[in-house]
């Protein structure tokens, strides 16, 4: 094999399993090729991501190391996104009576959610979590995406408990958008003792829903290192929890004027 398609298989291959370390003999078997060889075309195909911006091709030395490919996604191309997002977001169609918005469309884009996923995946490269939890809600699939471009498992928190769960742990929590006492589960199995999340979800008004998750995973002694929402409603202003990045905020939905105001979040970087 030429060089300049080992190159692109290395992209390939490592751009396909993000965070995932692959060792230098691994590419050598693959290729039936020398070590130095090897070195070189990493070094061409780490050189080629960083131009195109495709993210980065880390190397770390020694016995444990390998290679890996971080995603990335600059500065300029967030605000693009969230340009794009707010023109979606800003349609008057979208509105369904008492503040509400019809999102579904947006929340189940694949194209979109990988994007999205992608700033949440920079803000916490270096958190060290072991996992990403999200709530059984619209949020599912921006967590998936997360979960996969940071190599982590994705624990979903449950409305009700499953059978097919096993034993779980259930508590009780005040949602954010009514005020009223709602019930969330989670399996015991799904989580470790002493182990470290990110939180994933696609809106937050009140924060009554992830102040539900961080008090069940308390339970576990689990550690939240960070919270990402697609979107955050600017009333209450007073949020019940309140370390979190998003991407938008909802500032107004005018039902008489039918307008619906979304701004971006500036200090996202």
């Amino acid at each position: 094999m030429k060089k300049t398609k080992r190159v692109g298989a290395i992209i390939k291959i490592l751009t396909e399993a993000p965070n995932k370390s692959f060792s230098l003999r691994y590419f050598c078997d693959t290729f039936g090729a020398a070590k130095s060889s090897v070195s070189e075309d990493i070094a061409s195909a780490k050189e080629l991501c960083e131009e195109m911006m495709l993210g980065r091709i880390e190397t770390a030395p020694g016995v444990g190391g390998g290679v890996r490919f971080v995603p990335y996604i600059s500065d300029e191309d967030t605000v693009k996104l969230q340009e794009e997002l707010i023109e979606k977001m800003s349609d008057p169609g979208r509105m369904l009576g008492g503040g509400f918005l019809y999102t579904s469309d947006i929340m189940f884009d694949s194209q979109l959610v990988r994007r999205v996923a992608t700033v949440f995946a920079r803000k916490f490269q270096e958190s060290g979590a072991d996992f990403v939890v999200t709530i059984e809600t619209k949020g599912i699939p921006v967590a998936v995406m997360t979960a996969y471009l940071l190599n982590l498992p994705l624990v979903v928190v449950r409305r009700e408990a499953k059978v097919s769960e096993g034993s779980t742990v259930s508590i009780n929590y005040f949602s954010g958008t009514n005020d009223r006492i709602q019930k969330m589960s989670i399996a015991k199995r799904a989580l470790k003792n002493g182990s470290k999340a990110i939180v994933i979800d696609d809106f937050m008004r009140g924060g009554g829903s992830i102040k539900g998750i961080y008090e069940i995973l308390g339970e576990f002694d689990v550690e939240v290192v960070g919270t990402g929402i697609i979107m955050t409603s600017k009333t209450p202003e007073k949020k019940r929890i309140s370390d979190y990045v998003t991407i938008l905020h909802l500032e107004e939905v005018d039902e008489e004027e039918r307008k619906i105001t979304v701004l971006p979040n500036c200090q996202i970087f």
